[in-house]
């Protein structure tokens, strides 16, 4: 009779644990806090520690975390590879190049022009200090815009470029001195298109995977097309407006691409929280990534001298 009892008693402590491990909180993806009360663990806070929920089968959505296998967070990052939403982004970032690169592409017709009107009395290497300039800021600011975009996302850095390159644009269209175009062109226009190009071609990257090498390629083309639209128009309006309208009509078509830009470019990752939005120069340690980043940095520095003296050498030259 006892051992029968002991048997009954053994049978319920077994299935006492076994209830209690079913009820334990963590395998059904809540925690408990210090006051025992269970709070839900849901995706959002799991991918704010860089995790991805499982995806449900038969998802569209493309992944590239192995099945069955355990791996890294950023292994497990999942990309649509296309969408209303994804193209709707690279409108967005075509848009933004459009006015930033575009600009960029327009500094040669802008150090012909102000070599012989405002800055005449200026040397052509004294007013090549203006576009160097906006040039390393335009791509300089981009190693201190990467961390925070990663961190922050591209909202409030659009939002701050278009708020530079169109004051800047502004600005320059007052301008006189070599010094007023350093401060309107050079630095507002400078660090206003870092801000606005670097989240765009960083948040394509959150959308596409497999195609980001082409739905990038597609968005930098907007900067090609701005490089023939602004000239040409400058070219067309200075003699018949001058040059303060023209700069400003040209301030005018940045506001409405870019607000198109801050409309549309959206990031879809969660924001790597556990960054630092500083810069980590030990990256440079991996060799490839080294010598990668040192061929861009001649390919750039052998770019732009022929792009902003092209013009002055054709005038100078018949």
């Amino acid at each position: 009779m006892s051992n029968a009892r002991l048997g009954r008693e053994a049978h319920l402590e077994n299935s006492n644990s076994s209830s209690q491990h079913d009820a334990d909180p963590v395998s059904f993806g809540v925690e408990r806090d210090s006051g025992q009360h269970i709070n839900p663990v849901g995706k959002i806070e799991a991918c704010y520690k860089g995790l991805e929920a499982p995806e449900k089968e038969g998802s569209p959505v493309a992944s590239t975390k192995p099945h069955g296998l355990a791996t890294d967070p950023q292994a497990e990052v999942s990309f649509p590879e296309g969408g209303f939403r994804a193209w709707l982004v690279v409108v967005g970032s075509f848009s933004g190049m459009l006015a930033s690169f575009g600009l960029m592409n327009t500094i040669g017709t802008f150090q012909a022009y102000l070599t012989t009107h405002q800055l005449a009395n200026q040397s052509p290497s004294a007013v090549g200090w203006i576009f160097s300039i906006y040039v390393f800021l335009a791509f300089g600011c981009g190693l201190q815009i990467g961390p925070v975009f990663d961190r922050k996302g591209s909202r409030w850095l659009v939002l701050a470029g278009t708020v530079c390159l169109v004051v800047g644009m502004i600005g320059v269209s007052q301008s006189s001195e070599l010094w007023h175009f350093i401060l309107t062109f050079s630095i507002l226009g400078g660090v206003g298109t870092s801000l606005i190009f670097t989240p765009a071609v960083g948040a394509i990257a959150h959308f596409f995977s497999r195609r980001r090498g082409a739905a990038t390629g597609l968005a930098a083309t907007g900067g090609s097309f701005g490089g023939i639209i602004f000239p040409l128009a400058l070219e067309a309006l200075l003699p018949k407006v001058g040059f303060a309208w023209s700069v400003r009509l040209l301030a005018l078509i940045f506001l409405i691409l870019l607000i198109i830009a801050n409309l549309f470019i959206r990031t879809r990752l969660p924001p790597k929280i556990e960054c630092n939005i500083w810069p980590d120069f030990r990256i440079f340690a991996n060799l490839p990534f080294a010598m990668t980043t040192s061929g861009v940095f001649f390919i750039e520095w052998g770019l732009f001298v022929p792009l902003s003296f092209i013009s002055s050498y054709a005038l100078a030259n018949g």
